[in-house]
């Protein structure tokens, strides 16, 4: 088969990890994979493990990238592939227009995956137009089946995204020169109870919430040291700024820790004792628990979208009602106690989903068309 994905941009996140992990996928069983998108920081990464890149800017929500249309319905007709797969809205929506005036009887099998909750609107309706729908979590599905009713339910397939063990082996713990340099650098975490919320700095990822949970701890004696590992948005430094008062105004300036952007995340959470999912929207998956979750290390979330599904199948115990701070505080001052087991189980393996993944690929691929 020859593949072509399509999403903004190749930068961070879990839309454009998933796709290098399929594209990785499919060059390793003998298929051809092309990734569209405006380029970015994991093209290098992208071409290294075998799949071709064209840039295109698919990235701007404007006007002048209907002028992209043209140029795609060119490129597919040129590279002839057999499943076009569209991961956000607006490359979607500029793939969907190339896509529809090609020959139905052989153009490419199309295949949308939702990633999120999106917005409610004819714009987010794009993601629902594939042949085959795929959900990242139960959640999701329900999310199109609510909002979306006359997709029809044989469309959809769930496909959790998955965690490799072996970059994520139970048990895991960092190199002796790892752990040097993170203790020099972070003295201050020094016989701390280290609670991780990992994650970009907006608003919905809760870290106002983390900072309330924090001083009810550090009020009932915990020496408790929380780890906002991430960074703000660009556009959005006013809240960051917020963020940082709200640490001062809660007198925890010494017990909070902001570590910015890391790309040894991996490492962060397995020195840390527990790591929080305080999203106030739900996740559309969440994968950065399930990596947790996979190193063994115990997680305290708010139950709803795909943690809630995580934490139903991983550790129950988990669960926090949403915004119930007090639980959270109780549930962690439990676990500095008495530290909870994650169970070693494979629910969410990497490969399940790239199996899971293919066989969407070759059962639409043999399907009858549409015409």
């Amino acid at each position: 088969m020859k593949v072509i994905q399509i999403l903004p941009e190749l930068n961070s996140g879990g839309v454009e990890r998933g796709t290098l992990e399929v594209g990785k996928h499919l060059i390793e069983n003998g298929h051809q994979s092309i990734v569209i998108s405006n380029g970015g920081r994991q093209v290098e990464q992208l071409e290294a493990e075998g799949s071709r890149h064209i840039t295109l800017p698919v990235h701007k929500k404007r006007l002048s990238s209907l002028k992209q249309v043209k140029v795609l319905r060119k490129l597919f007709e040129q590279e002839q592939p057999d499943i076009l797969h569209l991961r956000s809205r607006l490359p979607a929506w500029l793939a969907w227009l190339a896509w529809r005036k090609m020959d139905p009887q052989t153009r490419p099998r199309l295949v949308t995956t939702v990633h999120g909750f999106y917005s409610v609107n004819l714009y987010s309706k794009i993601m629902t137009r594939g042949e085959r729908v795929i959900c990242v979590s139960n959640s999701v599905k329900d999310y199109v089946r609510h909002n979306y009713p006359d997709v029809p339910a044989e469309k959809l397939t769930v496909i959790h995204r998955g965690v490799s063990p072996e970059q994520f082996p139970y048990g895991f713990e960092p190199d002796a020169k790892w752990l040097t340099e993170w203790q020099q650098k972070y003295p201050q975490l020094k016989d701390k109870y280290v609670i991780t919320l990992p994650g970009r700095i907006t608003r919905w990822k809760g870290p106002l919430d983390f900072i309330e949970v924090l001083a009810a701890l550090k009020a009932k004696g915990i020496p408790a040291h929380g780890l906002l590992v991430g960074e703000p948005h660009p556009k959005k430094m006013d809240f960051f700024e917020e963020v940082k008062a709200a640490i001062k105004a809660a007198d925890l300036d010494g017990d909070i820790t902001l570590v910015g952007h890391r790309s040894d995340l991996r490492e962060i959470m397995a020195v840390s004792d527990v790591v929080v999912s305080c999203s106030t929207d739900p996740e559309a998956f969440g994968r950065v628990t399930l990596e947790a979750l996979a190193l063994g290390k115990p997680v305290a979330g708010y139950a709803h979208g795909g943690v809630a599904e995580q934490l139903d199948a991983l550790l129950p115990a988990g669960k926090i009602n949403l915004g119930d701070h007090s639980a959270m505080v109780n549930l962690l001052s439990t676990w500095h106690a008495a530290p909870p087991s994650v169970t070693q189980r494979q629910e969410f393996s990497l490969q399940s989903m790239l199996n899971a993944v293919m066989t969407s690929y070759t059962e639409l691929d043999k399907a009858p068309r549409e015409l």
